[in-house]
């Protein structure tokens, strides 16, 4: 679906040529700007509703950041619109809250899969299929984390449509499902809880597209529960630059193959 008859993308506002093969994924509209003062040359090229975007040039290749808002809906929508226009490589940046005890607030988490708790990717894909991501976006992530000397952990997110339904399970009616579950994923060794990697993954899946996940730990409730040292963490450069190292090191591989 179009938005208008010059070809724009329905949600987004974008057209053909408005972005780089290449973008970044974050959910605040907020993180946009400073993500694109990484870019050389960066220009914002769209704005409307949650979705705003700004183009550059990483290392002399063309690339993009997309707000995607908040959870699966809008960023499967970024997602296939993006798409539409040309891209075709990924790397959401956003936060988390740890759940595995040794994730601390200040860590980097890099999602090599997604545990599939939210609704839109039940609408592409049956429940059995995985929420994987792309093996060289997560190798290339962890390789930038290591370049930065960052504090790092990869593994399984856990993927919700509701905030407050992981920080306050006890007062939702079906607080029974939502408690027994987030046991289950802690002993299956889950490392943080977000809102858009399964969805995204997913989506990834059934477009043929490269998507991976990076991610700054806010904090661990899991640790303040048990009285370990819980710092809280809202600065999320730690996160952006990994991506920026990461996609840097995709563009040179890119090139290269």
């Amino acid at each position: 679906m179009k938005y208008s008859e010059n070809n724009e993308q329905y949600h987004i506002g974008l057209v053909d040529g408005d972005v780089g093969r290449y973008i970044i994924l974050p959910g605040d509209p907020k993180r946009c700007k400073k993500i694109a003062e990484y870019f050389d040359d960066a220009k914002l090229v769209a704005d409307r509703r949650e979705f705003v975007t700004y183009t550059g040039y990483l290392n002399g290749e063309k690339v993009s950041v997309t707000s995607t808002g908040i959870g699966g809906p809008s960023a499967s929508i970024a997602m296939e619109e993006l798409v539409n226009v040309g891209a075709d490589t990924f790397i959401r940046v956003g936060t988390c809250g740890g759940m595995d005890i040794n994730v601390k607030g200040g860590d980097i988490v890099i999602a090599t899969g997604a545990i599939r708790m939210e609704g839109t990717s039940k609408e592409y894909a049956p429940i059995e299929f995985p929420a994987v991501a792309n093996l060289e976006i997560t190798n290339s992530l962890v390789q930038s984390a290591k370049n930065l000397n960052y504090e790092y952990h990869t593994g399984v997110v856990q993927c919700k449509d509701s905030f407050y339904g992981q920080h306050t399970p006890e007062k939702m009616p079906v607080c029974y499902e939502l408690m027994n579950k987030w046991e289950a994923w802690k002993k299956l060794g889950c490392l943080a809880s977000e809102m858009e990697s399964a969805a995204l993954f997913i989506v990834a899946s059934l477009l043929k597209v490269r998507v991976g996940s990076v991610f700054l730990t806010v904090a661990n409730q899991e640790r303040e529960k048990q009285g370990l040292e819980n710092p809280v963490v809202h600065d999320t450069d730690k996160a952006i630059k990994t991506a920026i190292e990461a996609l840097k090191i995709l563009i040179s591989q890119d090139k290269q193959n």
